[in-house]
């Protein structure tokens, strides 16, 4: 039997884009809705496997019902901006797809669902109609299934049901459910009822009378008299509301039903959108099918023979005004690929280099040379150290894509190819499959060349496009004097590493597990029997049933026993702050005396990756190991610094910036009051304390500064009165006023926050100080929290972002001067706002010198650049 799936357009568009997270593309194009829609619309197809398919659409013009009532669906909102942009693109991909839609002049949506649904059925075909409207369920009939689904998280749960199903529901018929809403009413559709009618009470009326009609007849026999002085009072608006419930079933539209049959979906010009909008995981649905090969560019790929042929292209990248490259590796180098063509790239095999430190000299010199790669720190790392090899010049274009959106979770050389030259190039995870080391440099699969050969191609022809896109959006001169020098300078990092005592290190793990051991046995007396600490569901029972703490949340897998959760008991229980130190210690025993044991190379040192392209703000962030999140709490935790220590005869030399965002804040904010304190060097804490408690500066409490600390820092990152309570210990009431004293101390900076959250409701996005731009789209979501969240994205971004520019350039600048200076000390480890260097005993003032001096240089904000400056004979005396 045929079966056909009809959807109401706009309901099912307007339930993705509250139930989808706000998405956007490269372009800056909202899709959250598109993306709902078409999963919804996929998982119906996939379940039903229907022979027809059309999708209906209300047209914005007054209906039959705006002339019967004028006030007709006239409390309804207008659809959201970030909604209405996406309704021609659900459209548009319906139409690639060969998806019939339907709309009329006059009619609703409903009204031809319910036309083309009674005709389907006359035809002996099974209907299923989809829509996120209940007023549809009046059409069910044994052959015609409601279908409505429900989405949150990207997640879509269908509830159908036919005409059994709404008697079940609400113990009427499905015609009878006309009736039924035309006593209650509809606020959504503004459709008026009968006055203090609720759906409960119309339920119960219709069940008894079956009809409005009926019911009146027998208005003297209706309860309460509520509901009965409402019939006698107001019918005439029962009998309208009847008229503006009940769904035509025979609408003046023509229906070409046979049009209707669905054919193959996945069209190359369907597959060509759903990759415009970045939908990865639709795209899997076109593979191995016809669209998803035509849509694949396609380029000559070659292989160099011998060594000649290859010192010739290399000869020519360098000397070209424009090419790209790519590097393939595993545990060995496999080869390199070159383009300096738009239909053309050709592989190198590593092999042909077999000379000690050849092919390492290749890499190194096509990166003095201005070529294109997409990721070209990946290919620094196999240089094996810096010293040998000289300053790089070359174009990035995974770097550019992320300063473009930060967002981005993936921007490899398919990604850059597809979202900045509409080039669609086969994949890595298309081509390489399975493990790559291991092989022999003799025989590199031709997959793994391919894949090379394409990432340079990416390269070659994407460069351009994103240099333009840069400069149109105010990055250029952050991506060549920041960004660019950056990367270089992270990659010599990275090969300095800093030194670790193995020994040291173990010997803090032993202290660690006896430790550890002590805890276990403090918890298990004041448990009185043993149990897993580890173990979330075990360790809830023991504290929240067997030991009656309060506050106990119970979820599906038991009780929670989050950190919040623990730390408001640990005043009241022994027992908790045991367990939190337990737990706080594991963690340093797993994390760092052991996890960072495995990463001391054979040279005693740690080489961590520094990270430019993960952060959405413009921080650097480190892995493998990160060095950037060691301990500072525990006393214990701040200790694992000692096993950190510089070669012999030199020591550390730490530098940090002095509170470097509130200060970005002032400058960036101009709050007059801030400002003053800042230039006249008193402490800052102090003076908002002063301000806020409204207490003389000398008679501030340690209290007093320490909550007004947490005001200055929460006030960065947007804080609310709910978290500055739950941080500080204190009522929400308490919390506001805090909040509202600090304003009112710092006018400038609420003006200034309310400024940056209504310029990036406008513009999209927020700025810092060197034009990094930031995309909120959280501030345009339907969802409430994601909203504040993006509102406390709108007001810090800016700050964290200058502050992370500042430090930027400050690490560039130092490492330049220790350079023309000729010493022997360097950068080693950069830790948010602090720069490690090693340096020699003889060294250490000059380097304290080019530090504050180059550090207070690197930006002139309105408030003078601090500098903490301390050395030590390790990490840990330095702090």
């Amino acid at each position: 039997m045929d079966r056909i799936v009809l959807v109401d357009g706009y309901s099912i568009i307007n339930r993705a884009f509250y139930g989808v997270p706000m998405l956007s593309d490269a372009r800056g194009r909202h899709t959250n809705a598109v993306y709902g829609f078409f999963n919804i619309l996929f998982h119906i197809i996939d379940e039903l496997q229907p022979s027809h398919v059309a999708v209906a659409f209300d047209v914005k013009k007054p209906t039959f019902r705006h002339e019967l009532y004028a006030q007709y669906k006239g409390t309804r909102k207008p659809m959201p901006a970030e909604l209405t942009e996406q309704v021609p693109y659900v459209k548009q991909l319906l139409s690639a797809m060969d998806i019939t839609t339907l709309e009329k002049a006059g009619l609703e949506a409903d009204d031809i669902l319910g036309t083309v649904s009674r005709r389907a059925q006359a035809r002996g075909m099974e209907c299923a109609i989809l829509s996120g409207d209940r007023d549809l369920l009046q059409v069910a009939t044994d052959k015609t299934k409601i279908y409505l689904p429900k989405t949150q998280g990207g997640k879509t749960e269908m509830f159908v049901y036919d005409a059994a199903g709404v008697k079940e529901l609400y113990g009427v018929t499905p015609l009878e459910f006309i009736d039924m809403k035309a006593l209650m009413g509809d606020s959504s559709d503004n459709i008026p009822g009968l006055p203090g009618v609720g759906e409960k009470t119309a339920g119960a009326i219709i069940r008894e009378y079956h009809s409005i009609e009926n019911a009146y007849e027998n208005v003297d026999k209706i309860t309460p008299n509520k509901a009965k002085n409402a019939f006698l009072e107001h019918y005439d608006l029962a009998v309208l509301s009847k008229k503006l419930a009940t769904i035509e079933l025979d609408a003046d539209i023509e229906t070409d039903i046979d049009g209707m049959k669905i054919g193959d979906i996945y069209t190359a010009q369907a597959y060509e959108l759903v990759k415009d909008f970045n939908f990865k995981s639709m795209m899997g649905r076109f593979e191995n099918t016809k669209a998803a090969v035509p849509a694949q560019k396609e380029i000559h790929l070659s292989e160099c023979e011998n060594k000649e042929q290859a010192l010739a292209l290399i000869g020519e990248a360098c000397k070209s005004e424009r090419a790209g490259a790519a590097v393939e590796y595993g545990d060995i180098i496999y080869g390199i690929s070159l383009c300096t063509d738009d239909e053309k790239a050709a592989f190198i095999p590593a092999s042909l280099f077999r000379g000690e430190g050849e092919i390492e000299e290749v890499i190194n010199k096509l990166l003095s040379s201005h070529i294109a790669w997409t990721d070209a720190k990946s290919a620094m790392r196999l240089l094996r150290g810096d010293d040998r090899f000289a300053d790089h010049d070359f174009d990035d274009t995974g770097l550019m894509a992320y300063l473009l959106n930060p967002l981005r979770s993936e921007a490899g050389y398919e990604e850059i190819a597809m979202d900045y030259c509409g080039i669609s190039l086969p994949g890595r995870k298309e081509l390489v499959t399975g493990k790559r080391e291991g092989l022999l440099a003799l025989i590199v699969p031709d997959e793994i060349k391919k894949c090379c050969s394409y990432n340079a191609y990416s390269a070659y022809m994407s460069a351009p496009v994103l240099k333009e896109r840069l400069e149109a959006g105010g990055m250029l001169d952050l991506y060549e004097n920041i960004e660019l020098p950056t990367t270089s300078a992270l990659f010599r990092m990275e090969c300095r590493g800093v030194k670790v005592m193995r020994d040291e290190l173990k010997r803090y793990g032993d202290r660690l597990s006896v430790r550890i051991g002590e805890l276990e046995g403090i918890i298990y007396d004041k448990a009185g029997e043993r149990f897993n600490i580890n173990s979330p569901k075990q360790l809830g029972e023991i504290l929240f049933e067997k030991l009656g703490l309060p506050g106990g949340k119970k979820t599906k897998s038991g009780y929670s026993t989050a950190a919040e959760v623990l730390e408001k008991l640990s005043g009241e229980a022994p027992i908790v702050r045991d367990i939190l130190e337990y737990r706080q210690l594991t963690k340093l025993k797993s994390t760092y005396a052991d996890g960072l044991a495995q990463f001391i190379g054979t040279d005693g040192r740690i080489h961590s990756r520094f990270n430019q392209t993960v952060t959405a703000t413009g921080r650097i962030s480190s892995a493998d190991p990160n060095l950037q999140n060691i301990p500072v709490r525990l006393e214990l935790g701040r200790e694992i610094r000692k096993v950190f220590v510089p070669e012999e005869g030199c020591v550390f030399v730490d530098a940090d910036y002095s509170q470097i965002e509130l200060r970005v804040l002032a400058h960036l904010s101009g709050d007059e009051n801030l400002i003053k304190a800042y230039r006249s060097a008193s402490d800052i804490h102090a003076i908002t304390a002063s301000t806020v408690f409204g207490v003389p500066i000398d008679e501030v409490t340690p209290l007093m500064r320490r909550n007004a600390k947490a005001v200055n820092f929460g006030i960065v990152y947007g804080i609310s009165a709910f978290g500055l309570s739950e941080d500080l210990s204190i009522s929400r009431k308490e919390a506001e006023e805090y909040i509202k004293q600090y304003f009112k101390s710092y006018p400038g900076i609420k003006e200034y926050l309310d400024g940056q959250v209504k310029g990036a409701k406008e513009n999209g996005y927020v700025t810092t100080l060197y034009g990094r731009r930031r995309p909120v789209p959280e501030i345009k979501d339907p969802n409430f929290m994601r909203r504040q969240f993006g509102e406390r994205v709108a007001m810090n971004s800016p700050i964290q972002g200058s502050a992370a520019d500042i430090m930027k350039i400050a690490m560039l600048k130092v490492e330049k001067a220790l350079k023309e200076a000729g010493l022997f000390a360097r950068i080693i480890l950069q830790v948010h706002d602090e720069l490690l260097i090693e340096a020699k005993a003889s060294e250490v003032e000059r380097v304290k010198d080019i530090l504050v001096k180059n550090m207070r240089d690197s930006f002139e904000l309105r408030v003078p650049l601090e500098i903490g400056l301390s050395t030590g004979s390790t990490w840990y005396e330095t702090k």
